[in-house]
């Protein structure tokens, strides 16, 4: 019996790219229809994340004329990470296997084929992975190397060049959606789980139209939420660049009460002030990294829900809507 394949997809102001894209999806549906991979009740769920635009009207439409299109709309913005979120929670009642991807279709979709291959071999996670980073800008490529390094460094389990382009089964699913916390970084939850895992790798396109979704105000927002929510391993280096701190404190000491008492101090203006910045910067940027992890838990305790469903339309088959 073929799986009951479900695709997750998270818009936010994505009218110009919304009609291709279900082109598209419903095209890859029907070829693994066609090729016994997937089951004809399969779904692409496209869930709107308080977008300005007629991106939800456009959903709303296709799922009274196109087959396999359910929607789920969202009451307000709730971010990238937790429309995912939503999307998989609605999916993992009706399908047997979900995969995510981006509404800009940059991601290769014709790779869906090979993770639904390596599903069927018995891989629970299957991780899309780009080949190289051709398309993007020298600051982009270059930080989101930085960026997988860093978190490596820092204990998170992350896979190079991997983005939210992935397959899960339903069990993977539901132990993924078993984590409560509120700042979920799913790149990193998703190797947490352990069940057998494999790649696939693709070209990834230019995208055709709109514009990105992560200026780098979000992109630097998505990295401090990143390492901060696997690694404390920041606050430990504050303590040991304060025992540094502390060891060179006592020595300029040291040397200031011999040049006192020598008669060899001078009053110094310039190196009290340098002193005094040095050590006030080196506060604030400790307090700064502290306060992010203070400001963790007091979200994480308030236990608010993660999304707020305004609608939700999801197809029973390829031929009624519920």
């Amino acid at each position: 019996m073929q799986p009951t394949l479900g695709i997750v997809v998270p818009c936010y102001n994505e009218q110009e790219v919304l009609h291709d894209t279900i082109k598209e999806l419903i095209r890859v549906i029907d070829s693994l229809i066609e090729k016994n991979l997937a089951s004809a009740s399969s779904k692409i769920f496209f869930v709107d994340d308080g977008s300005r635009d007629a991106t939800w009207s456009l959903i709303e439409q296709a799922t009274k004329s196109q087959k396999y299109v359910c929607g789920v709309k969202l009451a307000g913005n709730v971010g990238h990470q937790n429309a995912l979120i939503a999307g998989l929670t609605a999916a993992t009642d009706f399908c047997d296997v979900m995969i995510s991807i981006d509404a800009d279709l940059q991601d290769d979709v014709d790779v869906i084929e090979g993770m639904m291959v390596k599903y069927a071999q018995g891989s629970d996670i299957v991780y899309g992975v780009r080949k190289s980073r051709d398309t993007d800008t020298f600051f982009k490529k270059n930080s989101a190397l930085l960026f997988y390094k860093l978190m490596n460094s820092l204990g998170a389990k992350t896979v190079y060049n991997h983005a939210d382009y992935r397959l899960m089964s339903k069990r993977a699913v539901d132990q993924l959606l078993a984590y409560p916390e509120r700042n979920m970084f799913i790149r990193g939850v998703v190797p947490l789980i352990g069940f057998r895992t494999d790649t696939v790798t693709y070209d990834r396109k230019a995208r055709t139209a709109g514009e990105s979704k992560y200026p780098l105000k979000k992109m630097i927002s998505f990295a401090v939420d990143g390492i901060t929510s696997f690694s404390v391993r920041p606050i430990r280096l504050i303590f040991f660049a304060g025992l540094l701190m502390l060891l060179a404190t006592i020595s300029v000491s040291i040397y200031t009460l011999i040049a006192y008492f020598s008669g060899t101090a001078l009053p110094g203006w310039t190196s009290l002030m340098l002193s005094l910045w040095f050590i006030g910067s080196l506060l604030l940027i400790a307090l700064g990294i502290i306060g992010e992890y203070i400001g963790k838990i007091y979200i994480e305790v308030k236990h608010r829900p993660r999304f707020l469903i305004e609608k939700c339309e999801v197809k029973e088959n390829s031929d009624s809507t519920k």
